[in-house]
C-alpha cells in the first residue's frame, strides 16, 4: 500500500503545505489507492522534509520525484499526451511554484499581522498541537527565511514577488479546461497544492486577494478540488 506522509489539513484542505497537497491531489487524480498520514515529526523523511512517500520497500522525499516514481513505477498516463513544448512549461510552473512558496509560507510564519490567526486556525483544528511546537517552529522558520533571502525584505516586497508569480501563473491557466487541454496533468496538480493553499485559506492575505480576483484561477482551483473531494 502506497502511504503518504505529510503535514496536517487545514481550512478543508487535506494538507497546509503545498507540496504535501500537490503529491494528495495527484494521488487523487490518477486514482491510485493510498493511506494518507499527517506528521510533524521530520525524522524518518529523506533529507528530513515533508511530504514523502512509501510504496512498498520504496521511500521517497521531494515532490516531484514522488510524482515521477509513481508514473514510472505505476505506469501512469497522466502526462503522457504531453508534447516537449508543454514538458517544458510544466516544469518552469513548478519551479515557480517553488519561489511561490517561500512568500506563502511567509505570511503565515513571518508576517506578524497574519502569524497569530494562522496559529490560533491550527490550534483550533488540531487542539493536540503544542503551542511551545509552533512558536519553536515559527523560530526556525525565520532562520531559514534569512538564510533563503527572503527574510531580509519588507512585507510589501514579499508580496510583490509573490503576486508576480501569481499573476503569471493567472496568464496562463486557461478559461476552461485544464492548463494543457480538457484533462488534468501532473502540472494540474502541483497548481491546485498551491491555489487551493490560498484561495481556501481562511485569512485574508494579499495572495489570497489576488486569487479571488482571478475567475480562471478560482475555477480551476474548485473543479481540482472538487474532483478530489467528491
Amino acid at each position: 500500500m502506497i502511504t503518504l506522509y505529510s503535514y496536517p489539513d487545514l481550512f478543508g484542505v487535506a494538507d497546509n503545505n503545498p507540496f504535501g497537497l500537490k503529491v494528495y491531489a495527484f494521488l487523487k487524480l490518477c486514482g491510485l489507492p493510498f493511506r494518507h498520514e499527517h506528521v510533524l515529526d521530520t525524522s524518518k523523511a529523506p533529507r528530513g522534509q515533508l511530504p514523502y512517500l512509501s510504496d512498498g520497500d520504496t521511500v521517497i522525499g521531494d515532490s516531484d520525484a514522488i510524482v515521477s516514481h509513481l508514473i514510472s513505477r505505476h505506469a501512469l498516463p497522466i502526462d503522457a499526451a504531453l508534447t516537449p513544448r508543454q514538458q517544458d512549461l510544466g516544469l518552469l510552473v513548478r519551479r515557480m511554484l517553488d519561489d511561490l512558496y517561500w512568500v506563502m509560507s511567509y505570511s503565515r510564519w513571518k508576517d506578524d499581522q497574519f502569524w497569530p490567526l494562522f496559529r490560533d486556525a491550527l490550534l483550533r483544528t488540531h487542539p493536540d498541537l503544542p503551542p511551545q511546537a509552533l512558536e519553536q517552529a515559527r523560530e526556525y522558520n525565520f532562520k531559514r527565511y534569512h538564510f533563503q533571502g527572503i527574510g531580509r525584505y519588507e512585507p510589501a516586497a514579499v508580496y510583490d514577488r509573490g503576486i508576480a508569480s501569481l499573476r503569471t501563473l493567472a496568464h496562463l491557466i486557461p478559461p476552461a479546461g485544464y492548463m494543457f487541454g480538457e484533462h488534468p496533468t501532473s502540472t494540474d496538480a502541483a497548481i491546485y497544492g498551491f491555489i487551493a493553499n490560498i484561495h481556501f485559506y481562511e485569512i485574508d492575505t494579499p495572495l489570497r486577494h489576488f486569487v479571488g480576483s482571478q475567475p480562471n484561477m478560482v475555477r480551476h482551483c474548485e473543479t481540482i478540488h472538487a474532483a478530489i473531494t467528491a
